[in-house]
């Protein structure tokens, strides 16, 4: 079982989802594959946040906790990283460095 130690930063994340991944025999799925359950738990997502902000919803639906809908899109898009050999804290900060160029109104 891959260990995470107790302060990671992106890239640690990032090598521990591919661990698991190997571990749990998820490293065959493709990138297309890591999209579309990436869209699985966005919306996921989207209903605990529903939830948490009190919007009518079915009575019937299963309650999603915000937190583990947040981990899993972590999860997957640290997976899709991988999968482009892309480093997130660089994709990242090279982002926000094109960011502070723009004008914000």
């Amino acid at each position: 079982m891959p260990e995470l130690n107790a302060s990671p930063n992106l890239a640690d994340l990032q090598r521990y989802v591919h661990e698991l991944e190997s571990e749990r025999g998820f490293d065959t799925q493709s990138s297309r594959d890591k999209c579309l359950l990436l869209g699985e738990e966005v919306g996921e997502l989207f209903k605990a946040v529903r939830q948490a902000e009190g919007m009518p919803m079915d009575v019937n639906a299963a309650a999603a906790d915000l937190a583990d809908e947040l981990a899993d899109v972590l999860i997957y898009l640290c997976s899709i990283a991988n999968r482009y050999d892309l480093n997130l804290e660089d994709a990242f900060r090279a982002k926000e460095a094109k960011n502070k160029q723009r004008r914000w109104e």
